[in-house]
């Protein structure tokens, strides 16, 4: 189960690809869990949502019709 912050810190990482905001004990537990990724490039690290992070994040995100 993720905490409140770690779950705050999934729907971020859907809307920016900075690290600055993003508290690093929740973003290498997103990692662990395979919700989120962390690339290495050449102009530094970039996070992206993993596909099960964007099927999570579609999940609670849903608005009724």
């Amino acid at each position: 189960m993720l905490s409140p912050h770690e779950f705050a810190a999934l729907l971020l990482v859907g809307d920016t690809r900075d690290l600055d905001g993003l508290d690093r004990d929740d973003l290498a537990s997103l990692v662990e869990r395979q919700l989120v990724a962390l690339d290495k490039l050449v102009t530094g690290p970039r996070l992206r949502l993993t596909e099960r992070g964007a099927c999570v994040v579609r999940a609670v995100t849903r608005r009724p019709h």
